[in-house]
């Protein structure tokens, strides 16, 4: 169950960086809503997973997640590009995340 909550955890933090990428200086009230209400989900989950998994397992998980979706959200809105070294590095991030996992203590 602390994995699913580190994965929720992690794709709130997506939705947050990405209400943050369009919330444009919290101008814009339904962006910094969501902003707000992902951040807390997120942190929320967060904390609970880490008190199974190992925090610094779990940081770096949740960071991994967040740093993956958000670059693929920007790829998919058009605000990133996605070229092959970019590629190779997100996957190489993705294997230590799996590997995090994989050898996690829990």
């Amino acid at each position: 169950m602390a994995w699913l909550m580190l994965l929720g955890a992690g794709l709130f933090e997506v939705g947050f960086t990405t209400c943050l990428r369009y919330a444009d200086g919290f101008r814009h009230l339904g962006w910094s809503a969501g902003f707000l209400v992902c951040a807390f989900i997120s942190f929320s989950l967060l904390d609970q997973a880490a008190r199974t998994i190992p925090l610094g397992t779990a940081y770096a998980i949740w960071v991994g997640i967040g740093a993956v979706g958000t670059l693929l959200v920007g790829v998919a809105t058009g605000a990133e590009s996605l070229g092959i070294v970019r590629l190779g590095l997100i996957l190489l991030l993705v294997a230590c995340i799996v590997g995090l996992k994989l050898t996690g203590d829990h």
